[in-house]
């Protein structure tokens, strides 16, 4: 085997295990995010310490692939689609570790909401809902990137428009309630910010869905749109 061929095939093995580790990373987030809203949804709040312990593992795995990208562009000098690989797996990774403080900022909101023992309010099953929504869009965009699926991400970003909706659907009905029973604004304030945290899992999937179309094709769609 020529030293070329054993460089190139070393490269490979490296990008694999790249890719492999973000993919590990998504699914340890996503994971985080559905337990999470299960809280909120079902009350079970001794599942919120884990969500919060968990949080831990995604900071280890963004240090891991961290070192892995600078290894690869110290010691493979990779160009054209390879580089963008690394460098769009570098900002895949910074969202995905936001996206776990996300999923904290819910659990903790989920155990002051059940803790107050007042969830009846109007629409709160909807944030579960959006929820929902905002978690598909980020298996999305993880078999997305997987796959290097442009169509698929491309879906993802414009789904993202209907998660922002009813967010703002989900906060106008929780003001209002807020505004015939005060009793409710501690309570209420909390669903809005959990829901604010649905609304941003749902931005930093639209923003992987973007990197993935930067590393297939080569476009920052940035602040642009897909068709820029």
């Amino acid at each position: 085997m020529s030293e070329s061929v054993h460089v190139s095939r070393q490269f490979d093995e490296d990008l694999g295990v790249l890719r492999t580790h973000v993919l590990e990373m998504g699914g340890l987030v996503e994971a985080q995010v559905s337990a999470a809203i299960e809280a909120y949804a079902s009350g079970e709040i001794i599942t919120v310490k884990d969500i919060v312990e968990g949080d831990h593992r995604v900071n280890k795995f963004e240090k891991v692939i961290d070192d892995e990208t600078i290894h690869v562009v110290a010691r493979r000098q990779p160009t054209a689609s390879d580089l963008r690989l690394v460098m769009g797996v570098n900002k895949i990774v910074t969202d995905l570790e936001r996206i776990g403080d996300e999923a904290k900022k819910i659990a903790k909101g989920a155990r002051r909401v059940h803790e107050q023992g007042m969830l009846n309010v109007p629409r709160a099953t909807d944030v579960r809902h959006v929820a929902e929504e905002a978690v598909a869009m980020l298996r999305q965009a993880l078999d997305s990137f997987a796959r290097l699926d442009v169509a698929l991400a491309d879906a993802v970003i414009h789904a993202d428009a209907k998660v922002d909706a009813e967010f703002k659907a989900i906060v106008r009905q929780l003001i209002t309630y807020m505004m015939e029973d005060p009793r409710t604004i501690s309570t209420a304030i909390d669903i809005v910010w959990i829901g604010r945290s649905i609304e941003r899992i749902g931005d930093h999937a639209k923003n992987i869905a973007e990197h993935v179309i930067y590393i297939a094709e080569g476009r920052d769609i940035r602040h642009t749109g897909k068709e820029a």
